[in-house]
């Protein structure tokens, strides 16, 4: 079942209950209001009823100015038992007229009626009698009783019944009012109360049907909007996103949520785009060597192993392509290793001591190229000086590969905050501002082409902020004043601080 029938059931589930409570409620104290209206005239009506019954067997007491015309046998001088309660006094009702209906009975202990019952009519058939409960009721302390009877046989009526002493041989005066008319408005208010709750509650489940609809439409269109996410249009954001309502904040976290996704979604799809790349160049760099070593194993098998010039110069272009294959093997290793966070082996050390060191052998491999050093006399810090040391070579051979004969390249060791900053600057071509954050891409090179000389395999720059990263640090390019370009790495000087893991570094793979 749905949220929307549900909230409607509910809801007018409980409407119709709190109108069944209510006209049950208002049916009922109605009838009592209708029927205890009815017993001040039972009761005055009583005194008149039981005189005329007295005296139609001739038992009516002797008294001043009120003793019975006609037949009767006189009782010695009685008083009918007073009666009070219910702010009335013995007498005819103020009109002098009984309600239409009445009945008068004399009942016998035993509950039998003596003699004949009267009745007040002002037109029409004598009415049914009700019939008595037997015994009769009693009231307290002997008095008066009010209580409910029906008549029966067709046409049954119910009657609002009187019971009291007569005061005379034992007997008990019975006198009864039909609550026809009462029976009628009833009847009618309860019609009157059936259809209008019925209207009550078709009005109400049409405006609830219409309120829930309407509340519960942002839910449907990001129902809607979730199916076309789930289509693959991770760019769609779901209505309302707001915080007024609970349904715009729920608006807001789906979005927040689906922002998220998209941008895991682009990473995934970014990192496969890079490992796909990765491989196929890999694939490339890897191939270049073989392709040479098949070569000259080809010419070996051709006759160079008779020639000793020639077999001297297969060897040693074999062993400068096995060096090669062997340094970038080293190097995508690396990166695994790095990729994969295997820990640094962190330890104390002067990162100036480690710059230095790498400045002087560029000086001895590149004396073409005058490399300078500002660095203060020491820079102490926790690091992987093996790593480091990594670093300021690499930054230091991609200068050199990209600077212009005899172009100058500088190296700055300082720190800013809590972190150790390396700068390698050039006055080469510099690095375009497209660029700036590919060119740490593995196998990335500004320069597309992949036969120049001057080209590596495009792992150095990616190994250099392999391990930046690995210490939590960062790196960057910048242009250079002067011209060239000048880059950056920044790492903490205590890598704990920043949450970087601590242990041995992983030999191998």
């Amino acid at each position: 079942m749905t949220l929307r029938a549900r909230l409607l059931l509910v809801l007018v589930g409980v409407v119709a209950a709190g109108l069944v409570i209510s006209d049950v409620v208002v049916y009922t104290q109605l009838r009592s209001f209708l029927e205890s209206r009815l017993d001040p005239e039972l009761a005055s009506a009583s005194y008149p009823v039981s005189r005329a019954l007295l005296c139609s067997e001739g038992l009516a007491p002797s008294v001043a100015g009120g003793g019975c015309s006609g037949r009767g046998r006189a009782l010695p001088n009685r008083s009918f038992p007073s009666f009070g309660g219910r702010g009335t006094e013995p007498g005819g009702p103020r009109n002098g007229l009984f309600p239409s209906g009445t009945i008068g009975e004399l009942v016998t202990a035993a509950g039998r009626v003596e003699g004949r019952p009267v009745s007040f009519l002002y037109g029409g058939a004598a009415p049914v009698p009700p019939t008595l409960p037997r015994p009769l009721p009693v009231g307290a302390g002997g008095g008066p009783a009010y209580f409910n009877a029906q008549s029966t046989g067709p046409g049954a009526v119910t009657y609002r019944v009187l019971a009291r002493p007569a005061g005379v041989g034992g007997l008990s005066v019975v006198v009864a009012i039909p609550l026809t008319g009462d029976d009628q408005t009833l009847r009618r208010l309860a019609l009157v109360m059936v259809l209008v709750s019925l209207a009550v509650l078709v009005g109400l489940s049409a405006l609830a049907w219409w309120i829930v609809r309407r509340g519960l439409r942002p839910l449907e269109d990001m129902a809607a909007t979730a199916g076309a996410i789930a289509g693959g249009d991770l760019g769609r954001r779901v209505l309302p996103a707001e915080d007024r309502t609970e349904v715009g904040r729920l608006g807001l976290a789906l979005n927040a949520m689906l922002g998220e996704i998209e941008a895991a979604f682009a990473a995934r799809t970014a990192s496969e785009g890079r490992l796909r790349r990765f491989l196929a160049d890999a694939s490339h760099e890897l191939r270049t060597p073989l392709t040479s070593i098949r070569g000259y194993a080809e010419i070996f098998d051709l006759g160079a192993r008779d020639r000793p010039e020639d077999l001297a110069t297969a060897m040693h272009h074999i062993r400068d392509e096995a060096d090669r294959m062997s340094v970038l093997v080293d190097d995508l290793l690396l990166l695994a290793r790095l990729d994969r966070e295997r820990p640094l082996d962190l330890g104390s050390m002067d990162l100036v001591a480690v710059a230095t060191r790498a400045v002087q052998a560029a000086r001895a491999t590149s004396p073409e190229h005058p490399v300078a050093l500002r660095a203060p006399g020491s820079l102490p810090m926790v690091g992987d000086a093996a790593r480091l040391r990594q670093v300021v070579d690499n930054l230091l051979v991609n200068a050199v590969r990209h600077s212009p004969e005899g172009g100058p390249v500088e190296v700055r060791v300082g720190t800013a905050g809590p972190d150790a900053v390396v700068e390698v600057a050039d006055r080469g071509a510099g690095v375009p501002a497209a660029e700036a954050q590919r060119i740490f891409e593995p196998f990335f090179r500004a320069d597309s082409s992949r036969a120049r000389a001057t080209g590596g395999a495009g792992l150095g720059l990616a190994i250099v902020a392999a391990i930046a990263r690995a210490h939590g640090g960062s790196v960057g390019v910048r242009p250079n004043e002067g011209g060239g370009a000048r880059f950056w790495v920044r790492v903490p000087v205590h890598p704990a601080a920043a949450g970087v893991p601590t242990g041995p570094a992983a030999p191998g793979g």
